[in-house]
């Protein structure tokens, strides 16, 4: 639906999921594109951090992580 936010390694957008119709935020983390190998493994944990996190007022819930 639309860009809400970008940072030096990922860009948040507001969707809408066809499997349920639902409104979501995704996160698109680089992973691949020019980044070193450190970079790299930055942006992986950033990934597992976020699929951590529970009960915490600023994620409301982690539901899936996708490599394109």
């Amino acid at each position: 639906m639309q860009k809400l936010g970008e940072g030096s390694y990922s860009s948040v957008y507001k969707v809408i999921r066809k499997k349920d119709n639902l409104v979501y935020s995704l996160k698109k983390v680089r992973i691949i594109e020019g980044l070193s190998d450190k970079e790299r493994e930055n942006s992986i944990n950033e990934v597992r951090i976020l699929a951590s996190i529970r009960n915490n007022c600023n994620v409301i819930k982690y539901y899936e992580a996708l490599i394109d």
